[in-house]
């Protein structure tokens, strides 16, 4: 019944996305209760220790570059609902204006001199803390990825929907294990193996990973 709903939501925005009916059996939300609790608290206090520092960067941010502070795109979230994510833009106004939706890849031309800053040290997602509180994203889950994208990959490696069992995160397993350089299939199997041996204690381990990938910079495009 949800995906029936999930598929009319699709074909009323004028797109039918087969990735819908591949996703597999989720994580029951009720085993999420816990997890979802600490992504409150969390999330509240990472906005609000993030506002300073998206202040800051807001204001660089524009006097560097032309175009608006915040970038906001839609991703593919839980069971294949669709939501807005937000960021502090780290690329030129005109990223894709030529090529759409594109894989983000290693020393991408398109990122500005603060972007590359921020991207090293992941100033750039601070404003999802705001998703999370929402209950589009976690502080843990596989990063969500744009619909067009999911289509495209569904189409390759026919297993990639599953990642969409849990709800995304803003930081993962697949980021910690592999940074921002892996390809398509490769994060799929990183994602998919999160969602099977999910728990609360694999949770913290990845976010303490997490932090010290903060303060190298490993695995940052």
């Amino acid at each position: 019944m949800q995906m029936e709903k999930l598929n009319s939501k699709a074909q009323i925005a004028g797109t039918t996305y087969e990735y819908l009916d591949r996703i597999g059996e989720p994580i029951p939300m009720k085993k999420m209760v816990w997890k979802r609790f600490w992504d409150i608290i969390f999330g509240l206090i990472g906005l609000i220790i993030s506002i300073p520092f998206i202040f800051v960067f807001g204001i660089i941010i524009k006097l560097t570059s032309k175009g608006p502070i915040f970038f906001k795109q839609e991703r593919v979230g839980y069971m294949g609902k669709n939501f807005d994510v937000i960021k502090l833009r780290s690329m030129r106004n005109d990223a894709e204006a030529k090529t759409g939706a594109v894989w983000a890849k290693k020393n991408d031309p398109r990122v500005t001199a603060v972007g590359r800053f921020m991207r090293k040290t992941r100033i750039d997602e601070l404003p999802q803390f705001w998703d999370v509180l929402k209950g589009d994203m976690s502080m843990i889950g596989p990063r969500p990825e744009r619909p067009e994208l999911t289509e495209k990959f569904y189409k390759q490696w026919p297993e990639f929907p599953q990642r969409l069992r849990i709800i995304p995160g803003i930081t993962g397993y697949a980021q910690i294990h592999g940074g921002y350089d892996l390809k398509p299939n490769e994060k799929c199997k990183l994602d998919n193996y999160y969602i099977e041996h999910y728990s609360l204690w694999q949770d913290c381990k990845i976010a303490f990973e997490t932090f010290k990938i903060i303060f190298t910079g490993d695995g940052a495009r």
